[in-house]
């Protein structure tokens, strides 16, 4: 196991670099960064002298090595619109994504496990068949439609719930600030977190489905219909637990996936995140603030697919990995 984690964590470090050569390439390549930072209002000479101060004269692979040891420091630039570091605006919108993330990841979780079972006890029947035709409309219908119809309707007809924003929000811990502990917190969070669950749930509900109904035809669970068990032991309990498995693979990808869909949900909601903030630094040029994103979002892919990895194994001691015993 713990040789397998190495190979891992140095394939992660692999990617990173890949990533890190990207976003180079990006904030090398994007813009004229003097520019950006003093306006047209300076002169030739001035210019000249700004770009020799920070290095833009230097040989490419230079700059690079530059990018590359502030990066491993956590230093990623500052920002050309804020005047701060990247890394520190980043993580001040970071909570609110993740926030987003994870009422979504639950909603889809309360939404898709029950019915993905429900399709694949009663394959035929009345329900399943309502079921499926959903997903198949969620998985045909982009995101920005279903936000807009969810804004429309129960913002904008309805009222009941607000339609941008995050609404009030109070101190967790002392670390950061959360709309999860107080009503209008939670009812700002109720229509981006829809949004972002009617896109993945119709995945999760036929990948339980699909991988359910082949368990269902397994030996063991032939063998425990023969001992008498009972069918809700049987479905939810054994079925279920074997079913899970590609579940957490796929989960845990979706999961990373996330960042790139709450950007347009954040965008439609006004919701203070990091998909809101890359756009916004799309808008101004703010070529230091897209390149950390970029970086900060590699990352975030990485860790989770390394930790997807990492549940698999443990969770399925039948997986064949290099490294490990059960």
């Amino acid at each position: 196991m713990v040789s397998f984690i190495g190979r891992r964590l140095c394939q992660a470090l692999f990617v990173l670099l890949i990533i890190s050569v990207v976003s180079f390439i990006i904030q090398d390549n994007l813009g004229d960064p003097v520019r950006q930072m003093v306006g047209q209002s300076v002169s030739l000479q001035e210019r000249a002298a700004l770009q020799q101060e920070l290095g833009l004269n230097d040989p490419l692979l230079q700059q690079y090595g530059r990018f590359l040891m502030g990066a491993l420091q956590g230093d990623l630039g500052m920002s050309y619109y804020y005047k701060q570091p990247t890394l520190d605006v980043i993580v001040s919108r970071l909570p609110a994504t993740l926030e987003l993330s994870f009422c979504a990841l639950l909603l889809v979780i309360i939404l898709a496990t029950p019915l993905g079972v429900i399709a694949a006890i009663h394959p035929k029947s009345l329900l399943s068949r309502a079921v499926l035709f959903i997903s198949t409309l969620g998985l045909s219908i982009p995101i920005f439609i279903v936000a807009v119809f969810l804004m429309y309707f129960f913002a904008i007809e309805w009222r009941v719930l607000p339609s941008f924003g995050r609404g009030e929000t109070t101190s967790f811990l002392g670390l950061w600030q959360t709309g999860l502990f107080n009503q209008d917190g939670l009812r700002h969070l109720l229509l981006p977190s829809f949004s972002l669950a009617f896109v993945l749930t119709p995945i999760f509900i036929r990948l339980i489905r699909a991988e359910m109904q082949d368990v269902l035809q397994s030996d063991f669970i032939r063998y425990a219909w023969s001992k008498g068990i009972s069918a809700p032991r049987i479905y939810f309990l054994h079925a279920l637990k074997n079913t899970m498995l590609p579940v957490i693979t796929v989960g845990g990808i979706q999961a990373g996936t996330l960042v790139a869909y709450t950007i347009l949900t954040e965008s439609i909601f006004q919701w203070p995140g990091m998909g809101l903030l890359f756009m916004e630094a799309v808008t101004r040029v703010d070529v230091p603030l897209i390149s950390a994103y970029l970086m900060v979002v590699g990352v975030i892919f990485v860790v989770t697919n390394t930790l997807v990895d990492v549940v698999y194994s443990m969770v399925n001691p039948r997986v064949r990995i290099p490294g490990y015993s059960a």
